[in-house]
């Protein structure tokens, strides 16, 4: 499909810069069917939703995973994206052209790391010196990973390091949050309990990758970023079990989304997984595992938001888009919520 197919006109205004507190007070756009949308808040889910629903989240935690360092007299950003082993990780970098194969990185407090090779979308190898775990290095030298469309307008700040956390955040590995879930507090999870409303985790460690812009002009050129993930048999049991009872699976967010349907055979069976995913879905797949979906709203042209429209149909997600920006809705990260039920 044509990729400018899922564009659309956002006000500058209407990027949230801050999360709403408390959280659970975000407002959220009900897609239920064709029904009619519906303008509701986050603390109204529970009664959106049927006992017995099971809610899907993401426990992944965001690591403070940008640096800032210098080689000789350059200075060199770096944005870890992924995992390579227990010292090496895959980097976007800014002035990336300034190293070479070797190049020793000191990003300060004693942190430094190695320029091992240049892969072919610019992104570099490194390999952290020393013994203590990465995670530590990173808690000393590194800021947490703000998107570019905050991070442009702000610097990071104390705050972020709460804010850009879930609180299913409990697996280190994240360079972004999985920002469905920000809405939710404990208050909301007690309602949701009183309701018999279910809740699971899995985790999938969100990259750096999920915010690079589409430059294909055909989703069939575009090249999906990899993203590691896991679901352990015991909890994958719990949700065939939900759906053999008749139940819905709703996933909060669309990283849970993705490695449900990445864990799911053509029965619509979810299996035990541990590894990387790469699925790009676009209009015209076949959901196997969800039934719903609560989720931000989304950039325009983004793989995101040809999943959304997977989800419940190209037009109609334009619709909901266009209602969300006609009452003002707040976009991306920070913003307001929406619960897409086909």
């Amino acid at each position: 499909m044509r990729v400018d197919l899922f564009d659309f006109d956002l006000p500058n205004d209407l990027i949230a810069l801050r999360p709403v507190s408390p959280r659970d007070t975000a407002r959220m756009l009900v897609a239920r069917g064709q029904e009619a949308l519906a303008d509701k808040s986050v603390r109204d889910l529970p009664d959106l939703l049927e006992p017995g629903d099971v809610l899907v989240f993401n426990d992944t935690r965001v690591i403070p995973a940008q640096l800032t360092g210098k080689r000789g007299e350059a200075t060199i950003g770096a944005t870890l994206h992924k995992r390579l082993d227990l010292r090496r990780w895959q980097a976007f970098t800014r002035n990336g052209k300034r190293l070479h194969d070797g190049d020793r990185v000191d990003f300060g407090s004693d942190v430094f790391a190695i320029a091992e090779a240049r892969a072919e979308d610019g992104s570099w190898t490194l390999a952290f010196e020393g013994q203590e775990p990465v995670e530590v290095l990173l808690e000393r030298a590194g800021t947490m990973p703000l998107p570019p469309y905050i991070a442009g307008k702000r610097p990071t700040d104390e705050r972020d390091h709460e804010d850009y956390q879930t609180i299913f955040a409990e697996e280190d590995g994240a360079v972004a949050a999985p920002t469905a879930a920000l809405h939710f507090t404990p208050n909301l999870l007690a309602a949701l309990d009183e309701r018999g409303i279910h809740r699971e985790t899995l985790t999938l460690h969100v990259g750096a990758g999920t915010f690079l812009p589409v430059k294909a002009d055909d989703t069939d050129d575009h090249q999906m970023h990899a993203e590691w993930g896991r679901i352990d048999a015991a909890t994958a049991d719990r949700l065939n079990a939900v759906r053999a009872n008749g139940r819905r699976l709703i996933a909060v967010g669309t990283t849970s989304l993705r490695l449900l349907e990445s864990a799911a055979d053509e029965r619509g069976i979810i299996q035990p997984f541990e590894g990387d995913t790469s699925i790009f879905i676009t209009p015209g797949y076949a959901f196997r595992a969800v039934d719903g979906l609560m989720t931000n709203f989304h950039l325009p042209k983004s793989t995101l938001m040809m999943l959304v429209s997977a989800l419940i149909g190209r037009e109609r997600i334009m619709d909901v888009y266009a209602h969300a920006i006609a009452k003002e809705y707040r976009f991306y990260s920070y913003g307001d919520s929406s619960l897409l039920l086909p």
